[in-house]
């Protein structure tokens, strides 16, 4: 069945949770309720997904969120996200409050034991494209190799309410390669946050190049004796890497998953929604809903 007026909006929880956290904790702000427990990051996350909701304005919405630091990627590489800190401990309580709050709004959340939030977006976003229009709020530049005819993703700029939205369209004309091969220059380059090398010495930039010129990663090698000397003995020397980080730059899209996305119609926030907020003492949240286009109407 095709529901075109149907619009999926898949929120990345975890990339808004950290952002929303650390934007604040930088000056100590942690917003502690009475109970002593810090909401800065679960009112700055809400306000980020409410804000999308109103620009979007879709008619289901989806939060996904990572279950645990270990997950298949490990077993593919041992030391994959090895070199983050641990989170803050005003954090910690937060990614269940977080969970809490997304429930106290009628939203549904995803996550899967073994996979991260964005296979389970990747997953959602492939299953639901042929039916309705998906769009993805996040601020982590992997998701863009989700990118389809019907899924666009919308990267997080700086304040509430300002996002750089890619579609296929704008991603091809941009980099000059298409949303696929996205896989194959991250596994290249690698991902200094991901805590995966790709192929040391070789930059985004000559990542890009090689890709645009060879299409993959088989086609780089297949030619490589067309590249420089220096390309060439960097690729062979980190050969096992560049495979490696190439399973590990690509999203998994067959997570098992069991949500309805019926479960996930989106209707404004219900009047009623703000005694829970003010029950949790979300007072920044508050001030936000009252002002904004998120409130069911009032007769």
């Amino acid at each position: 069945m095709n529901n075109k007026n149907e619009h999926l909006l898949l929120i990345d929880g975890m990339a808004l949770l950290f952002r929303s956290f650390f934007a604040t904790a930088v000056t100590g702000q942690f917003m502690m309720n009475s109970k002593g427990l810090p909401t800065n990051g679960v009112q700055g996350f809400m306000k980020h997904l409410l804000m999308a909701a109103d620009h979007v304005k879709p008619t289901h919405i989806i939060v996904c969120w990572d279950m645990g630091s270990q997950t298949f990627r490990n077993e593919v590489f041992n030391d994959y996200k090895s070199n983050r800190n641990a989170p803050p401990v005003e954090l910690i309580p937060q990614f269940d409050l977080a969970k809490e709050v997304a429930e106290g709004f009628n939203l549904s959340n995803v996550g899967v034991v073994g996979y991260e939030a964005d296979d389970c977006i990747g997953t959602l976003a492939k299953i639901h494209q042929t039916d309705r229009k998906v769009s993805v709020l996040s601020g982590d530049q992997d998701l863009l190799q989700l990118l389809d005819d019907n899924i666009d993703i919308m990267l997080l700029k700086k304040g509430f309410g300002n996002y750089q939205t890619y579609t296929k369209e704008i991603f091809v004309e941009e980099r000059g390669i298409t949303p696929q091969q996205f896989i194959d220059v991250k596994a290249l380059m690698g991902d200094t946050s991901d805590g995966y090398p790709g192929v040391k010495g070789i930059g985004e930039k000559t990542a890009l190049k090689l890709i645009q010129q060879y299409k993959d990663i088989s086609g780089i090698l297949e030619n490589l004796h067309k590249l420089t000397p220096s390309q060439q003995k960097k690729i062979e020397a980190d050969l096992d890497m560049l495979h490696v980080s190439r399973k590990l730059a690509e999203i998994h899209c067959g997570v098992p998953l069991s949500v309805s996305v019926e479960e996930a119609r989106w209707n404004n926030v219900a009047h009623e929604t703000l005694s829970f907020v003010d029950e949790l003492e979300l007072k920044v949240l508050r001030r936000y809903l009252v002002g904004s286009n998120v409130m069911v109407a009032t007769s």
